[in-house]
């Protein structure tokens, strides 16, 4: 088990200062409720700081101006110390989120480290400056960083969506502030750490964990340039609103409820093993789980029985060992928002062909996996994010039939 330490300094400007309250987020272990530890809650006093030493180092800072080739030396350090960490790290996501070890590895960890060795080799070689004709002669286009960024953090892939904002913002010669949500800031903490150790110019890069009353104060924030959010539509909409009040650019990236079409001569042996990871990862929360399985109605009950087979089959388990499939929600009200969905889903009439409830012998925040089977496109459990190891099966006639459903 990885060592988790807490927190009670948050990293803005550069260092590691006294929050302005003594506010703090526990996290408690989705698999045993056991505290895991804690961190500050930054208020608006440190979120104006945050924005003070972000707008100082953009505004008067080397990073907008340094060469790019030693900004993607600083990220290129960043990277390597990712690298250096990633056992830990993957250890803490599983401890601190309940996702099986082995998406903390890949889909978490691993795919944090390939953005940022993305836009760490784009900044290299990026045409930051070029020479066009123009109308009345040669004109040179500069591409600039956009100013000081707002980066809200969802809890399900914490360091993958921090990197998704991060890296791009650093290879701009932007600077930012992240915020961690509440219920995953050890992760964002530890990252705070490596940005640390990698030596970025004070205040490129700021971590303010916190909730929504200091988020929307981030928000509104009037040093802030650009505001990307990942995370609900209804906080998106209210992200959205204000940023269009301030005719600020704003990156929303919210719900989903993605399909996957099995068309009528589809191998099944080959596709349902290759499907179900992407429709139960990271135990259902994630934006894009494949959740909706079309079916042709010529193998609909074939179709069926193969994912009841499947899902049946899966692992559920503490996170922590390799071998684990389905481990447990982030919190009791995740829990109950997913059992409510599966109420939802039989009352409306679908018919659950494995799972449905909780499952013996575990005490954390656990669902079995569920199928749901007769779903209509139109049910709550087809229209709606559940964000937990649920799947609806839709049947539908033909090509054009699957893609209007889908």
């Amino acid at each position: 088990m990885v060592d988790i330490a807490s927190y009670d300094k948050l990293y803005i400007g550069g260092q590691w200062v006294e929050p302005s309250s003594s506010n703090t987020f526990e996290v408690h272990s989705p698999v045993t409720g056991e505290l895991l530890g804690s961190v500050p809650e930054a208020l608006e006093a440190d979120m104006d700081a945050a924005v003070a030493a972000a707008r100082d180092a953009f505004d008067n800072g080397p990073w907008p101006t340094m060469p790019a080739a030693e900004r993607a030396d600083a990220m290129q350090r960043l990277l390597d110390l990712v690298y250096a960490n990633a056992d830990e790290l993957a250890q803490l996501i599983t401890a601190e989120v309940g996702c099986p070890i082995l998406f903390s590895h890949f889909g978490q960890v691993g795919a944090a480290a390939m953005v940022l060795d993305y836009f760490t080799n784009l900044t290299r070689t990026y045409e930051f400056e070029s020479v066009r004709p123009g109308m009345l002669g040669p004109v040179l286009v500069r591409k600039e960083g956009v100013g000081v960024c707002a980066g809200i953090i969802p809890w399900n892939v914490p360091v993958f969506i921090m990197m998704l904002k991060l890296a791009p913002a650093l290879a701009s010669g932007s600077t930012i502030i992240l915020k961690p949500a509440p219920e995953t800031p050890l992760s964002g903490m530890f990252l705070a750490k490596l940005v640390d150790e990698a030596g970025f110019p004070p205040g490129v890069v700021n971590f303010v964990p916190a909730g929504r009353e200091a988020g929307e104060h981030l928000v509104t924030a009037p040093g802030v340039d650009k505001v990307s959010f990942t995370g609900s539509t209804a906080a998106g909409k209210k992200i959205g609103a204000l940023c269009g009040e301030r005719l600020r650019r704003c990156t929303l990236e919210l719900g989903g409820k993605s399909a996957a079409i099995i068309l009528d001569d589809a191998n099944l042996d080959e596709v349902v093993p290759a499907l179900l990871p992407y429709g139960i990862m990271n135990n259902g929360q994630a934006c894009v789980a494949q959740t909706r399985i079309l079916a042709p109605r010529s193998r609909y009950d074939e179709v069926v029985d193969k994912f009841t087979e499947a899902m049946a089959a899966l692992k559920v388990g503490d996170p922590a060992e390799m071998d684990t499939d389905i481990g447990p929600l982030i919190a009791e009200r995740q829990r109950d928002r997913v059992e409510s969905y599966i109420a939802k889903g039989i009352s409306e009439g679908a018919r659950v062909t494995t799972g449905g409830g909780r499952p013996d012998g575990l005490a954390g925040w656990y669902v079995e996996p569920t199928l749901f089977a007769d779903v209509d496109n139109s049910m709550t459990i087809a229209q709606e994010e559940i964000f937990g190891p649920v799947l609806a099966v839709i049947p539908f006639d033909d090509e054009a039939d699957a893609v209007k459903i889908a």
